[in-house]
């Protein structure tokens, strides 16, 4: 910006978009100054390099406030995990259900982990059971995403809202 610019020469554009040509840069700081606004330079990798006549200051505050409107829109989604064995009792079982349900609707997504102990390892239609029974009860709010993941003694299965 202004006297920091290091070159000799500058393709310069004015305050009013129209494009003056290669200048010197003591001829652009030059017009910039009559014009009691700011030389910035555009595009520092091209040959000569591009500045611009503008105010800095008011270019920077449209660019923090685009910033800000761009973040204020953005929606993170929330990752909510889920412990559940095979064996599970009913009234725990609607308590989990309850739970999912409320964080699909919060367009958060869900992911239950079911934990195998001793002789559950031999029994994956226990595992097969609950997801399907999780599948039909979360079907209005959520859709399962991808595969259930088999890690050993854990099954991972995530579930996305629907839109």
């Amino acid at each position: 910006m202004n006297e920091n610019i290091k070159a000799d020469k500058v393709r310069l554009i004015t305050e009013t978009g129209e494009q003056v040509g290669v200048v010197p840069l003591s001829e652009a700081l030059r017009r910039a100054e009559n014009a009691g606004l700011d030389l910035v330079v555009v595009s520092p990798n091209s040959n000569p390099i591009v500045c611009r006549i503008m105010d800095y200051g008011k270019y920077n505050y449209e660019k923090q406030k685009k910033q800000q409107k761009s973040k204020k829109s953005q929606k993170t989604i929330k990752v909510k995990e889920l412990k559940l064995r095979p064996r599970i009792a009913d009234n725990d079982y609607q308590t989990k259900l309850k739970m999912a349900k409320s964080f699909l609707e919060d367009k958060n997504k869900v992911k239950f982990n079911i934990f195998l102990r001793g002789r559950e390892m031999d029994k994956r239609e226990l595992v097969e059971e609950l997801i399907e029974r999780l599948k039909l009860d979360l079907v209005e709010v959520g859709n399962i995403e991808g595969k259930p993941d088999y890690q050993g003694r854990r099954i991972t299965v995530s579930f996305v809202p629907n839109k």
